[in-house]
C-alpha cells in the first residue's frame, strides 16, 4: 500500500469529516483530519500497516481493515520534548479509537522536530 503523504499546509485537506464522501479508508482519513488540526506538521506520513498483521490471533474475528498503522509526523510542537512526550500528545488524540472494538489497535510513531528532519537530511546527503 502507498502511503499517503501531507507535505506542508497547502496539500491540507480543507473539509471536515462529517461533509466527505465515505471512504475505504474512514480511519486513516480521521487519523490524519486530527493530527494535521492538533500539530499543523510540515510532513505527515500515514502507511496502513493493518494487512501485515491480519493473521495475528488478537485480530482473529475483526472485520477491519484499519488496526495498524505507522505514522511519521515532524512539527514544531515537538520542540522541547522528549520522545514519550510526543508520543503520549499523539495517543492522546486517540483514544476513542484505540479504545473502540476493532479500532485502532497499534500504532507505530516516528516524530520529529523540523530541526531534527533537516539534520537527517543532511546526513543522508553526505552519506
Amino acid at each position: 500500500m502507498i502511503p499517503r503523504v501531507l507535505p506542508g499546509l497547502a496539500s491540507r485537506r480543507l473539509f471536515s469529516v462529517s461533509t466527505r464522501m465515505a471512504t475505504m479508508t474512514p480511519l486513516e482519513d480521521a487519523m490524519r483530519d486530527k493530527l494535521a488540526h492538533a500539530f499543523t506538521p510540515s510532513t505527515l506520513v500515514i502507511r496502513n500497516d493493518s494487512h501485515k498483521h491480519a493473521h495475528h490471533a488478537a485480530m482473529e474475528g475483526s472485520t477491519s481493515k484499519e488496526t495498524h498503522f505507522h505514522v511519521t509526523i515532524v512539527s514544531d510542537a515537538f520542540e522541547s520534548k522528549m520522545q514519550p512526550a510526543r508520543h503520549r500528545m499523539v495517543y492522546a488524540l486517540f483514544k476513542e479509537e484505540m479504545a473502540r472494538e476493532g479500532g485502532l489497535h497499534a500504532l507505530q510513531l516516528k516524530t520529529k522536530t523540523p530541526a531534527e528532519e533537516q539534520r537527517e537530511k543532511e546526513r543522508t546527503e553526505k552519506a
